[in-house]
């Protein structure tokens, strides 16, 4: 995989691309003297551990026959102002589901288990409190 970041002159933004013409703009809060038109690189991260929950748990659950309506994963990342990164991190996976709960946490440690952004959350020691929570969910 090759990515490539183009930072736009005269600002705090970037531009980045994975190589098969998907991009995302990066950028600094108002704060932080930027623009606000994007999320900043940390964030990203943060937003792809969620992403990537949600994802593998679709993949998951498909390969295990589990049907459900819809899900929703909220991550609460913990940044002290003292710390350059997070240092950690609570997840809920909310399930709208008629599959038993012993079921949906069997699923839900596969997908932890699979997901490799978290792999680099675990490799960065940074710890991920994730629990799953069966509810009805209305549609959005």
């Amino acid at each position: 995989m090759k990515i490539t970041s183009r930072h736009v002159t005269g600002c705090y933004q970037s531009v980045v691309d994975n190589g098969r013409h998907h991009g995302v703009v990066l950028d600094l809060p108002e704060a932080k003297s930027g623009d606000d038109v994007g999320a900043t690189a940390l964030e990203l991260a943060a937003m792809a551990l969620a992403g990537c929950i949600s994802t593998i748990w679709a993949v998951v659950a498909g390969n295990s026959k589990c049907s459900y309506r819809k899900m929703i994963v909220e991550l609460e990342m913990e940044k002290p102002d003292s710390a350059p990164t997070f240092t950690a991190g609570t997840a809920v996976v909310t399930i709208d589901s008629d599959e038993n709960e012993e079921k949906l946490q069997r699923i839900l440690d596969k997908t932890l288990n699979a997901c490799p952004v978290g792999k680099l959350f675990e490799a960065a020691i940074i710890d991920i409190a994730t629990t799953l929570k069966k509810a009805t969910l209305l549609p959005t």
